[in-house]
């Protein structure tokens, strides 16, 4: 008969996750000394929030006390449609093409702590995405569901690294298979070599300050930095350039999850429009999407310097 964990493994896959690992709930000894360099070389920006319970995103226990496993999803978001180019529109990060990630990742995680609960009655859980303090990639990589590649991001040899990640902490042990992943970006050093503005500092190690993606979707400032201004490559929000080279990305494989296609088929969206929107026109358009993270104010300073950029 299938252990608890086999028919753990299988329920998260009907519904709809395209890879699991399940492994102890015990501290991120290794990862912890890391994170705290970023954080001590301000690489974290004016995401505050990063600084914030160092001990529970490093160890699950001081998170949720009950904590004895983890078990670790990652649901493929590849659309097969590309960027296009057009002066006239800035580009959306792939990821934030569709419905927002965490209601459709925490809806799915809801239901497997559900299912777990009735299968294991007492069973106690805490689902988790990336708005909880936990260090997702590095439970992605103990889990076994890839490796951190030189941009910082997971990658799976089958499906690249187009992959949201999340984790139920359980509150019962489980048996574990999860092995790790040995590095496979070599010498390859395609990310740090694209990013325009340098913010690959170092193989693994991403100065969110230099980044496009932080400064179009995180940063509140009314002006961006210069080296970023000037090198938006036509990006509105978000940027996927490290991945779009990635060697890896070419096992990118379409995810079964419709909630991730393009919301009105866009990839892109026209500056003016976007220039146009007052605050209602906003919340609607973006309710329930990703792009609602930048908030109005956001929004509008990036399609103002993309403008006079194009102008």
């Amino acid at each position: 008969m299938p252990t608890l964990a086999e028919r753990i493994r299988e329920k998260a896959k009907e519904l709809g996750f395209d890879r699991v690992g399940i492994v102890p709930a015990v501290e991120l000894d290794t990862e912890r000394p890391r994170l705290l360099e970023w954080l001590a070389r301000g690489y974290h920006g004016e995401m505050a929030w990063m600084a914030r319970d160092p001990e529970k995103r490093s160890d699950p226990r001081n998170l949720f006390p009950p904590a004895k496993s983890v078990i670790v999803v990652a649901m493929n978001y590849f659309t097969p449609h590309e960027h296009q180019d057009d002066i006239e529109s800035g580009k959306i990060s792939r990821y934030a093409w569709g419905d927002d990630y965490h209601d459709v990742l925490k809806s799915e995680l809801v239901s497997l702590l559900d299912w777990i609960r009735s299968e294991c009655p007492g069973a106690e859980g805490k689902v988790c995405i990336d708005t909880s303090p936990t260090m997702d990639k590095a439970w992605a990589v103990r889990a076994g569901l890839g490796w951190l590649g030189k941009h910082s991001n997971v990658i799976n040899s089958e499906i690249g690294s187009w992959f949201f990640i999340g984790e139920i902490f359980l509150s019962i042990d489980l048996e574990t298979d999860a092995e790790a992943i040995p590095d496979h970006c070599g010498t390859c050093t395609k990310c740090i070599d694209a990013c325009p503005t340098g913010a690959i500092v170092e193989p693994y190690v991403v100065d969110s300050r230099k980044c496009i993606s932080y400064a179009t979707i995180e940063l509140r400032d009314d002006e961006m930095p210069a080296n970023i201004a000037g090198n938006l490559k036509g990006w509105l929000y978000g940027c996927d350039i490290c991945q779009d080279v990635c060697p890896w990305n070419r096992f990118e494989t379409p995810t079964s999850e419709l909630a991730f296609e393009p919301r009105n088929g866009e990839t892109l969206l026209q500056l003016d429009a976007v220039m146009a929107l007052d605050q209602e026109s906003y919340a609607e358009r973006f309710r329930r999407s990703p792009i609602k993270r930048a908030k109005l104010s956001g929004l509008q300073r990036n399609a103002r310097y993309l403008k006079e950029k194009s102008g």
